[in-house]
């Protein structure tokens, strides 16, 4: 039981990202090979070393948190109350015998996922051609197109909620007429309203014609993402950052196949790098945005996020970066990749 909650300082952030996916409880006691505890590892903590251009392979040794809060088994009975007050505060609580060794964990008595009071709207990109998936794009909007045996904006949906969220926004242009009579049949108990583009409005265009419409924070995202993570917890990270927006960024680790050469100015050898790896945070296409900042977004205009995250830098607006194990984001976005996604779903 309490083994997927163990982890030692030599292992890597990417094997505790993988048992943090596991245990759902977004902590980690790290512990020696005679199990005796030596601090905790959290979420937290391994976005902020991921912030920090630490890559996947990168022990945890020197991330973790060496003061953690533990509680001997023999005083469990005693500290009862003081027990319950601390799981207020943290996400797991490692109980220890005399000689520190972990021999239990426990949580909180419920564990935090709805988000249902915090009013929250989900704006849906759905106006694309979907040009990465042709040919099928070419005879069913690609929010439409079926992955495992239901529409791909039906799973992202879904996605949402889990966490209580039910007020869904979905920007539409291309085969507009389609996606709106697929969900005058299947809106389950929904709050879905539609944003209409006259013309294509890019990645980001659309939310132009929410200025003075939305009052809360809201997330935004691709028609063609699906991810596994927790929005509640990526809202608390948002507010709590007290950022206008969010980026989730998934932790990407890519493989030179072939030595590369480093050379010196003149041109000159210095050592060849044998199959190197680079790591990068790469957006996701998924956004928390304080709805504030929508007066920069030109009317009725072609606009991508990459140019309005260019003005929110240049206008010291603060973007921040919630980054995500890649085993959470599946992009289905072309057909190579859309053709893996059926077989993880």
């Amino acid at each position: 039981m309490i083994q997927k909650f163990l982890i030692k300082p030599n292992n890597t952030i990417e094997e505790a990202l993988k048992l943090i996916q596991k245990n759902s409880r977004r902590c980690l006691a790290v512990v020696n090979d005679k199990k005796i505890l030596l601090g905790t590892l959290s979420d937290g903590d391994i976005r902020s070393a991921l912030l920090e251009n630490k890559n996947l392979k990168h022990k945890i040794s020197q991330i973790y948190n060496k003061k953690a809060m533990f509680i001997f088994n023999n005083n469990l009975s005693k500290e009862k109350e003081k027990v319950n007050s601390l799981l207020t505060k943290f996400d797991i609580i490692p109980v220890v015998n005399q000689f520190k060794i972990v021999v239990d964990i426990i949580f909180p008595g419920k564990e935090k996922s709805k988000i249902e009071d915090l009013k929250t709207s989900v704006i849906i990109m759905a106006g694309g051609k979907g040009t990465r998936m042709h040919p099928i794009s070419k005879i069913l909007p690609k929010p439409l197109i079926p992955l495992n045996e239901k529409p791909i904006i039906s799973h992202i949906i879904e996605s949402f909620t889990k966490f209580g969220i039910k007020n869904f926004i979905i920007s539409i242009n291309y085969k507009s007429e389609i996606i709106k009579a697929y969900f005058k049949e299947n809106q389950d108990r929904l709050n879905i309203k539609f944003l209409e583009e006259k013309i294509p409005l890019g990645t980001v265009g659309p939310l132009s014609l929410l200025k003075n419409k939305i009052k809360n924070d809201f997330f935004v995202i691709n028609c063609d993402t699906i991810l596994k993570i927790n929005y509640s917890d990526l809202f608390e990270f948002h507010k709590k950052n007290k950022n206008f927006v969010t980026i989730v960024a998934s932790a990407k680790e890519f493989k030179i196949p072939y030595g590369v050469c480093n050379i010196d100015k003149k041109g000159n050898l210095k050592k060849i790098n044998e199959k190197p790896n680079y790591n990068f945070l790469v957006s996701s296409g998924i956004y928390l945005i304080n709805p504030k900042i929508l007066k920069y977004l030109p009317s009725n205009k072609k606009f991508d996020f990459n140019e309005f995250i260019k003005i929110l830098i240049f206008k010291k607006i603060k973007v921040g970066v919630y980054p995500i194990d890649d085993n959470l984001w599946l992009d289905v976005g072309k057909l190579s990749e859309f053709e893996k996604a059926n077989k993880l779903i």
